[in-house]
């Protein structure tokens, strides 16, 4: 496992679904970007803290009322989100 997704245990969630959310650090982990390919993920540097609750509805798991788009601007705000901080860990480097 990578440093970057080891780094998501115990953050606050930064994607964020509002009334999905569950705010429990104890359930983050690293939400990769859908797209890469079948069976395939993007590089960790893609990826945000996300919730389980969130996650699930990132994935489609859950939650699959809410709009594809809404959920993917917010998987995108929180991967930025989630990039500033592995920057302030010096985990990536700008």
């Amino acid at each position: 496992m990578s440093k970057i997704r080891k780094s998501a245990k115990g953050q606050d969630c930064q994607v964020r679904l509002n009334g999905i959310c569950n705010h429990n650090p104890e359930t983050v982990v690293l939400a990769h970007l859908n797209g890469a390919g079948m069976a395939m993920k993007h590089d960790d540097i893609h990826g945000a803290y996300a919730c389980s609750d969130c996650h699930d509805a990132i994935d489609r798991r859950h939650n699959r009322a809410l709009e594809r788009d809404y959920v993917r601007l917010a998987h995108l705000d929180g991967m930025v989100r989630t990039q500033k901080i592995l920057l302030s860990m010096g985990l990536i480097k700008s």
